[in-house]
C-alpha cells in the first residue's frame, strides 16, 4: 500500500473566534480525510515570520498587483508593498490561537483546496469553506488596512505541504492509524 498524501491546514483566528472550527473540521472528515495531527497554538511572531517567509520574487509580484489595486504611484517600491502584505498576515494570525492540523488521504492537497475554495472570496462558490464562512473582499480589506479574511490556510503543492508539516509538527505529533471506513473509501479489504 502506498503512503497516503498529507497536508497542513491552519484554521485562522477568525475561525477560532467565531466558533466554527468544528463545522470546518467535519467537512474534511466527511469526505474521508483522516486527522493524523492536531493542536491549538498561540503562534509567535518569530514562528509566523518563518511560515510566511516570502522571497523577493513573491514580494515583488504581490507588491505590483496591490500597487495597481490600491492606486499607488508608479514609483512605489513593490517589494515594500509586498512586505507590508506579509507583515499584516503575521499580525493578523496573532489575534487569537489557531488550530494546526495534518490531514491524510488520497489526493488530500487538491481535495483540501477544492473544499476550501479560492483565496479571493469573490470567487469562492457557495459550498466551499470560504464561500460559506467569509464575505470579505480584497477591496474591503484594503480599505480597512488589514489582510483579507480567508478563514483557513492550505497549500496547493504537496512538496510545500510536507515542508509546512515538518515546520509545524514534530514526528511524534503525527499519529498514523487506520479508520474502519478506509476499506469503503479505498476498496481495500484486509
Amino acid at each position: 500500500m502506498n503512503k497516503e498524501e498529507q497536508t497542513l491546514v491552519l484554521l485562522k483566528p477568525d475561525t477560532v473566534l467565531r466558533g466554527i472550527t468544528g463545522e470546518i473540521i467535519s467537512r474534511f472528515e466527511k469526505v474521508g480525510m483522516k486527522i493524523v495531527g492536531m493542536k491549538m497554538i498561540q503562534a509567535s511572531k518569530e514562528v509566523l515570520e518563518k511560515h510566511y517567509f516570502k522571497d523577493e520574487a513573491w514580494l515583488k509580484e504581490k507588491g505590483e498587483l496591490f500597487k495597481k489595486k490600491l492606486g499607488l504611484p508608479e514609483d512605489t517600491d513593490p517589494i515594500s508593498v509586498g512586505q507590508k502584505i506579509a507583515d499584516s498576515l503575521i499580525l493578523d494570525m496573532q489575534i487569537s490561537p489557531i488550530i494546526a492540523m495534518v490531514l491524510e488521504g488520497h489526493n488530500v492537497v487538491q481535495t483540501v483546496k477544492r473544499l476550501t475554495g479560492p483565496t479571493n472570496i469573490d470567487n469562492a462558490a457557495p459550498g466551499t469553506i470560504r464561500g460559506d464562512f467569509s464575505h470579505d473582499t480584497f477591496d474591503l480589506a484594503n480599505k480597512s488596512g488589514r489582510p483579507n479574511i480567508t478563514i483557513i490556510h492550505a497549500t496547493d503543492d504537496p512538496k510545500v505541504a510536507q515542508n509546512e508539516i515538518d515546520f509545524w509538527f514534530s514526528p511524534n505529533e503525527i499519529h498514523p492509524y487506520k479508520k474502519p471506513e478506509e476499506s469503503v473509501h479505498y476498496r481495500k479489504i484486509d
